[in-house]
C-alpha cells in the first residue's frame, strides 16, 4: 500500500483523471494516502499545480489541513509557487501561520524565494514572527540572501534585533551592510564574542565593507590610529598574534610531550 489513484493524481496535476475519480469512482478528495499520509490537495501544491488544486478545493478539499504544525501556505511559500501562495490567500489562508519551522515569510527567507517575500509582505505579513529561534531576517542573513534582506527590511523588519548587522559583516555582504545602516541598524553592538560589525567587516568583508561602517562606528579605545586604514591593520595584527599564540601553544604542547617521553624513555 502507499499513494492512492487521487494523491497519484495530485503529483501530475491531470483534471480528467481527477474529475474521472472524484465524479465517477466517488474517491474522497481528502483521503490520504497510506506511505506518507499526504492529501491529494499537499501533493497538487507541492508540485505546483493550480487548475489542479481549484478543482480539489471546489470538490470539498479542505485549505486549512496542517501536517505537523506546516499549513498548506507553508508548503507553498518554501516551494516558490507564487500563484499558488497568492490563491491560498485570496481564500483566507493566515499569512503569519507559525509553525515549528516558523512563519510562511521564514520558509520562503530560507530558500531565497523572493517572488513569495513580495507577496507575503504585500498581504502584510510579519517580519518580526518566528519560531522563538531565528526571525526570516535572520535566515535570510545566515543563507546570504541580500534580495531577500533587502525586502525584510523594506517590509519593516528589525535591524537591530539579533544583531543583524554583525551577520551581514562577518558574511562579507556588501549590499546588507549599506542596505541595514541606512535602516538604522546600530554598528556598536558587538557580537557574542565582543567583537563589532567593523571588526568583523575588516577580518572577513572587504574594505568597502569597513567604509561603509566606520562613520557609524564609535571609535575603539585598543585601536590607536581610527582611521579605515587603522581599523584594517589592528585587526590584521589581532589575527596574527592569535595564529601566532597558537603556533606557541603547539610547539609548547609538543616540548612537553618529548620532555615526558625523555623521562619515561618512551621515544
Amino acid at each position: 500500500m502507499g499513494m492512492n489513484a487521487l494523491d497519484a493524481a495530485g503529483g501530475h496535476g491531470s483534471l480528467p483523471v481527477y474529475r474521472y475519480l472524484v465524479e465517477e469512482v466517488k474517491m474522497d478528495v481528502g483521503n490520504p494516502d497510506t506511505a506518507q499520509g499526504f492529501t491529494p490537495l499537499e501533493y497538487a501544491v507541492q508540485n505546483g499545480h493550480l487548475p489542479a488544486i481549484r478543482y480539489l478545493v471546489d470538490h470539498g478539499a479542505d485549505l486549512h489541513q496542517e501536517r505537523s504544525t506546516l499549513t498548506l501556505l507553508h508548503t507553498a511559500a518554501v516551494h516558490g509557487r507564487s500563484e499558488i501562495v497568492k490563491f491560498l490567500l485570496s481564500k483566507g489562508a493566515d499569512v503569519d501561520a507559525l509553525s515549528d519551522a516558523g512563519t510562511p515569510l521564514t520558509l520562503a527567507s530560507l530558500r531565497g524565494h523572493a517572488s513569495i517575500l513580495k507577496i507575503l509582505l504585500q498581504h502584510n505579513a510579519d517580519p518580526n514572527k518566528g519560531n522563538g529561534v531565528f526571525v526570516p531576517l535572520d535566515v535570510a542573513l545566515n543563507k546570504s540572501f541580500v534580495s531577500c534582506v533587502k525586502l525584510l527590511v523594506q517590509g519593516g523588519t528589525n535591524v537591530n534585533g539579533d544583531n543583524p548587522l554583525a551577520k551581514a559583516a562577518e558574511k562579507g555582504l556588501t549590499e546588507a551592510i549599506k542596505c541595514l545602516v541606512e535602516a538604522g541598524a546600530n554598528p556598536n553592538v558587538i557580537d557574542r564574542f565582543g567583537r563589532l560589525p567593523i571588526e568583523l567587516a575588516a577580518e572577513y568583508g572587504t574594505r568597502e565593507d569597513v567604509e561603509i561602517l566606520f562613520p557609524f562606528t564609535s571609535p575603539i579605545s585598543t585601536v590607536a590610529n581610527w582611521t579605515v586604514d587603522g581599523i584594517i591593520k589592528h585587526v590584521e595584527m589581532e589575527i596574527k598574534q592569535l595564529e601566532d599564540g597558537s603556533f606557541v601553544k603547539k610547539m609548547s604542547d609538543l616540548k612537553q610531550q618529548g620532555d615526558e617521553a625523555f623521562k619515561k624513555q618512551d621515544y
